[in-house]
């Protein structure tokens, strides 16, 4: 991941078409990678959920159908994603135990045991492939002064149908009450409810790290409970 991130910044940043920290040096070798970036310090973390989404839009449609081409050493849908299932269905009763568990997240979390690999799949099958960001949640965004977002943390930087970006930016970060408003501002995504249940998954095991009961895990329960509903509804 660390030396993907390297990639990024060497061979898409300069070209990407939504704005990153600049770089100043990106360096790979035996002993590590080494990325040294623009300091944001000055700008303000999180941005406009409905901004983000159209800038991943805007990042989606640039490199639809090309970014495998120019660069074929990005992560391709499908690689890793038999760890995740096994990662999932290991963690899941630690996660079931949870006293903050609504019932119909906990029925989320039990329908994914045995079928998170295949719900990964989908990112491959949802879309076109394009450059995805990978962990596009609002904690990997950044506002200036101005208003302008850049987003961070590339080292997950993959191929694959944009809409999964969406769908982890939903999932991780945004208000269940803002979500129709988030989706209108990404636009068109009749594939969302394909990618879901791989966003859940991670949600899921994003939560088996926050304290019980915790503001935070309140959060999360929200999110995931909204993705439950969205799922049933079809």
């Amino acid at each position: 991941m660390f030396a993907s991130e390297v990639r990024f910044y060497r061979e898409i940043a300069p070209v990407v078409g939504v704005r990153v920290p600049a770089c100043f040096v990106a360096e790979a070798s035996p002993n590590g990678t080494r990325l040294v970036l623009e300091d944001l310090a000055t700008w303000s973390p999180f941005a406009d959920p409905r901004a983000v989404a159209a800038e991943l839009a805007r990042l989606h449609r640039r490199w639809e159908g090309d970014a495998m081409r120019r660069w074929p050493w990005l992560r391709r849908p499908g690689l890793g994603d038999e760890l995740i299932g096994n990662l999932f269905d290991r963690t899941w009763p630690q996660v079931a135990a949870r006293t903050d568990l609504t019932p119909e997240v906990h029925a989320l979390g039990e329908a994914l045991v045995g079928q998170v690999e295949a719900a990964e799949l989908a990112e491959g099958t949802a879309g076109p492939l394009t450059l995805c960001h990978g962990d596009a949640s609002l904690r990997n965004v950044f506002s200036s002064p101005s208003g302008e977002i850049a987003f961070v943390d590339w080292e997950d930087v993959r191929c694959g149908a944009g809409v999964a970006d969406l769908a982890w930016l939903l999932v991780s970060s945004v208000t269940p009450t803002e979500w129709d408003d988030v989706i209108g501002a990404y636009g068109p995504a009749p594939r969302l409810n394909d990618v879901l249940p791989a966003a859940a998954a991670q949600g899921l095991l994003s939560l088996a790290h926050v304290a019980d009961g915790s503001p935070d895990a309140a959060g999360w329960v929200a999110r995931l409970a909204v993705t439950s509903r969205r799922l049933s509804a079809g």
